[in-house]
């Protein structure tokens, strides 16, 4: 690799931010959780925290930051317009509620969760999006679960005169759902990538072809996943209730995975572990 990662490495939005390239996810994690987890992963070194209005969880990872020590630009905050609030008043609304609940002036990143809605409710939701931006209540904006055709959607509206850039794409990314074709539309547009659910919620975590690179590397095999995903050039998202699996998913910047294990963890397999909102069709 031409530079070597460490916890405070970062990316570069087309928004001119910086974002981490490690962050902690908040999916599933029960708010009466969310805010001790969140201090211990900021305990860990992690200045990235993911969450969405669907999670039920924003203001427990923005009362961490502060409770951890740290002041609010320290970290970047991520939240979600949930997949319901489509067309641009309710995701304008959404919007509002999320900073109110959380109880920050701005958010480092907010997504469109979900592409559904139809064409008119997406791009009233990117309409607000962009609002948003301009206003400071967002520093940078993208979409989460996008199909290309969504993507493409989205595309032609921004080039036509509807604003904004799409800054960042978040998909279910391991190796067992590689998304080639997302991943090169993408990147061809300098769109940074984050990965949720790259351990692929556990589903994978006895293939033999894991365990044997686990054991080269003296690694757990959470370890190699998140790995395999920092090498991709991905910013993975790994979600835990454990403050001790908080901090081993964080112990991923002392190795380096070589062109075998990447080739091994190669396939071609499309197996989703969760939702796959890109296949939507409407």
């Amino acid at each position: 690799m031409e530079q070597k990662l460490s916890i405070t490495s970062t990316q570069r939005i087309l928004s001119g931010h910086e974002i981490p390239v490690l962050g902690y996810g908040l999916y599933q994690v029960p708010f009466t959780e969310a805010e001790h987890l969140s201090i211990e992963a900021l305990k860990a070194g992690y200045r990235h925290i993911d969450s969405a209005a669907a999670y039920k969880n924003e203001k427990q990872g923005v009362s961490a930051v502060e409770l951890a020590g740290l002041k609010r630009s320290e970290v970047f905050l991520t939240t979600k317009v949930p997949p319901k609030a489509t067309g641009y008043e309710a995701a304008r609304q959404s919007i509002e509620d999320s900073l109110k609940k959380a109880e920050t002036d701005y958010f480092d990143l907010i997504l469109l969760h979900a592409p559904f809605g139809g064409k008119e409710g997406r791009l009233g939701a990117w309409r607000a999006l962009v609002e948003a931006q301009k206003s400071g209540k967002t520093r940078s904006i993208g979409v989460s679960n996008f199909g290309i055709h969504h993507l493409q959607e989205l595309e032609e509206y921004i080039r036509s005169g509807g604003g904004g850039r799409i800054e960042v794409g978040q998909y279910e990314l391991h190796p067992w759902l590689g998304r080639a074709d997302l991943v090169a539309w993408l990147r061809e547009r300098g769109v940074v990538i984050e990965a949720y659910s790259p351990l692929a919620r556990g589903t994978r975590m006895e293939e033999a072809v894991l365990h044997k690179i686990s054991k080269k590397h003296n690694k757990s095999p959470a370890q190699i996943l998140i790995r395999w995903s920092l090498q991709k050039g991905f910013i993975p998202l790994p979600k835990s209730v454990s403050p001790e699996r908080i901090r081993e998913n964080a112990n991923v910047f002392d190795f380096e995975l070589d062109e075998e294990d990447m080739k091994s963890l190669h396939t071609n397999e499309y197996s989703p572990s969760t939702w796959d909102p890109t296949v939507h069709k409407d």
